[in-house]
């Protein structure tokens, strides 16, 4: 989700909940975004206190974010952290990545320039651990594709944004956000049909959602046009003894 209201969407997507990444990112490109300003969470500084892993503040920083309870300061004080301590890690590359891009989001359009670094650490993650936590850095990676205006972008695109998610769907199905997120991108792509299954899928387990991916589920419900979903069986009876 980079222009309009889907780029907002995407770094959602980042667990980045991990995700993710996610994640992961669409950013609010109307109006004027809030500055940084004022201090951090008190949370943020503290994990930064205790080594300044890079995982663990963008762990801590994606809570704040699923809660609504994040702020412009929370994203600019965890990038600037984890800049200052760099490693040639998966885990480390996907926090960058992750954090990178809530950066983006809230700076509207104004974040355009780190976009490309959000790629690059996502990209890196994948080529150094494309397993670590089930695919994050391929979800927060495929997503941004998707939704980000190609001029942003130094090498993917949307179709292959849309491969990715797709190949992370069938390697790892029981994830639920990467069902919702290639809903998301079909949806974004103006393709709505084939992401029909995906949101049932996601609506039938909607509690395993985190909060903000819950209202995310809504809001493709409703631009996908309320599609109907089949009601699931009914459990069968336990035999009697």
């Amino acid at each position: 989700m980079l222009l309009g209201g889907r780029f907002a969407v995407l770094l959602s997507s980042v667990r980045l909940r991990e995700t993710v990444l996610a994640t992961v990112f669409a950013i609010l490109a109307t109006g004027c975004p809030p500055a940084a300003n004022g201090p951090a969470n008190p949370s943020l500084i503290a994990i930064s206190g205790h080594g300044g892993d890079a995982l663990a503040i963008s762990d801590a920083l994606e809570a704040l974010v699923a809660e609504g309870k994040d702020t412009p300061s929370d994203r600019q004080f965890a990038l600037d952290t984890i800049r200052a301590h760099p490693e040639n890690t998966a885990a480390y590359a996907f926090a960058r990545a992750a954090v990178t891009g809530r950066v983006v989001q809230s700076r509207g359009l104004t974040g355009a320039t780190l976009v490309s670094e959000m790629e690059h650490w996502a990209e890196l993650s994948r080529k150094l651990d494309p397993s670590f936590r089930e695919g994050a850095a391929t979800r927060a990676l495929g997503t941004l594709y998707v939704m980000a205006p190609s001029g942003w972008l130094e090498h993917g695109d949307s179709e292959q944004g849309l491969e990715l998610l797709e190949g992370l769907v069938k390697a790892h199905p029981g994830t639920l956000e990467n069902q919702l997120r290639l809903a998301e991108a079909y949806i974004s792509l103006g393709d709505p049909q084939p992401a029909t299954p995906y949101l049932c899928r996601c609506q039938g387990r909607k509690a395993d959602l985190r909060r903000d991916d819950q209202l995310l589920l809504e809001h493709l419900f409703a631009d996908a046009g309320n599609p109907h979903c089949p009601t699931p069986p009914a459990a069968s009876p336990a035999p009697h003894p």
